[in-house]
Formats: structure tokens, C-alpha cells, sequence
């Protein structure tokens, strides 16, 4: 069966929506906002991989003084949760947002595309030109636009919490080169309490890429659970657009 990955690439393209045939959309100006899960100016939206797997359960609920807490629960599931944004916005940015998850997930290993799972993740879209990708890489994204009907992003940045590299580590996708994995949480010793993350963007991507990103097309969350076949929860809280000074 097709992994997490390349779901992700192609069935992102089904909100995404950029343009292949035209030049990469310059974006706007940055513009700082709040992606509160229930601001519904966010529109966030669930969006499954596949009739063929099972969807992650997201919930928005209220823990304690946080009013807008987004529960996922993943039963041998994957699935996003996604807020695109209209219009693409243009970098230096920084994107941040609180999570939490009581228990890693046995057995998986984001560098092994059969267990390709995490109990946390917080995706970042970015519009590019496609053109100027290796003859590989273009046939991956005319087989995935073929697929979902859609075009699909550039680029993914994937943050993620894992147990089997240190903080920091990028972790390349097995099915694409435009899709990067960056943990930004590891091991143990977090569990159980929020965590407070902020992430420049541009840094990052260039961290993963080499190069300097497009706008900014969208932001989603994934807790999936598909490759090993388990079960995990995950909350998400908090994400916020800042923009830097230019």
C-alpha cells in the first residue's frame, strides 16, 4: 500500500491547489493572524488520504484554560487536518503553536518509510517553481497531479516529535525530495505537558532545502498511525502566524 508520505504530497494538493503550467504566485505580504482551531476565519478543514485508510478523529475541545484544543486520536489512521490560506503569504515568518502527547509511538521510524509514523506533526506548504526540478522530480509531481486531479504544493516542511534522531535532525522523504521532516521534539522527557514551539521558517526551509522558500501556502497538522499499525493521541494548540520585520 502506498505509505503516509506520498499521500500527504498528493492529497495536500487537493487543498493547495498551486499552478505548475504558470509562474510560482508571489504571494503577499506577510501578515500576522492567529490559526486558533476555532476561528473560523482559519476554515480549518479535515481532509482524508484515501478510501483505502482509516481517518485520524480530530476533535476540538476545551483542557483547562485552553478553549480551542485540537484532539487527534489515530487507530491504524491517517489523515490532516488543514488551514490554507487565501492569499499565500509571503516570507520572513515565524510560525508557532503549543502540543502535547502522552506516549511516543512503538515501533515507528519517520527515516523507514514502512514505519513512517508520529504521534505529533505540524506541516507547512510552499509554493515554488516546478519547472526547475530535476526531470525526476517533475514526473513524481505529473503522477501525482494525475492522481488527485490537482496540482500539489512545491514544497512540504514537516515538523515532527520523534524518539529516533535528536532535535534538529532532517529527515528526508523516502517518496519526493520536496518533502522534509524536521524534529523539533525527541525522546521521552516531554511527555505528558505542553510544549511551546516557534520556528522561523525561512531558516528552516533553507536548513532542509539549501534555498530560499516561496509563499506560504497552507498549515496542517497530522497524528497518524497507518505504517505500524498502533494507536496514538495528540493535542495541538496555539498556532500563530508572526511576521518578521522586513
Amino acid at each position: 500500500m502506498t505509505k503516509s508520505t506520498r499521500f500527504v504530497v498528493t492529497f495536500l494538493s487537493t487543498v493547495f491547489m498551486t499552478a505548475i503550467a504558470a509562474p510560482p504566485d508571489p504571494g503577499s505580504p506577510c501578515r500576522s493572524r492567529s490559526l486558533a482551531f476555532d476561528d473560523k476565519s482559519a476554515a480549518w478543514t479535515h481532509v482524508p488520504l484515501s478510501k483505502m485508510k482509516r481517518d485520524t478523529v480530530y476533535d476540538v475541545v476545551q483542557e483547562g484554560d485552553r478553549p480551542a484544543v485540537l484532539r487527534a486520536t489515530a487507530d491504524r489512521s491517517a489523515s490532516l487536518f488543514v488551514a490554507r490560506l487565501q492569499p499565500s503569504l509571503r516570507l520572513p515568518m515565524t510560525l508557532s503553536w503549543d502540543w502535547k502527547t502522552d506516549a511516543l509511538i512503538a515501533g515507528a521510524d519517520n527515516r523507514d518509510k514502512d514505519r513512517e509514523d508520529a504521534p505529533l506533526r505540524v506541516l507547512v506548504a510552499f509554493d515554488g517553481d516546478i519547472a526547475s526540478l530535476p526531470e525526476a522530480e517533475r514526473k513524481r509531481f505529473s503522477r501525482a497531479k494525475n492522481l488527485a486531479r490537482r496540482e500539489m504544493p512545491y514544497a512540504v516542511l514537516m515538523y515532527i516529535w520523534t524518539d529516533q534522531v535528536p532535535a534538529g535532525t532532517v529527515i528526508p522523504s523516502a517518496h519526493t525530495s520536496q518533502v522534509k521532516m524536521l524534529a523539533v521534539s525527541s525522546g521521552a522527557g516531554d511527555l505528558g505537558r505542553w510544549q511551546s514551539v516557534r520556528r522561523n521558517l525561512a531558516d528552516d526551509y533553507k536548513k532542509a532545502y539549501g534555498a530560499d522558500p516561496g509563499p506560504v501556502l497552507a498549515v496542517a497538522v497530522m497524528t497518524d498511525t497507518d505504517n505500524t499499525g498502533t494507536r496514538a493521541a495528540g493535542s495541538y494548540s496555539s498556532i500563530r502566524i508572526e511576521c518578521e520585520s522586513q
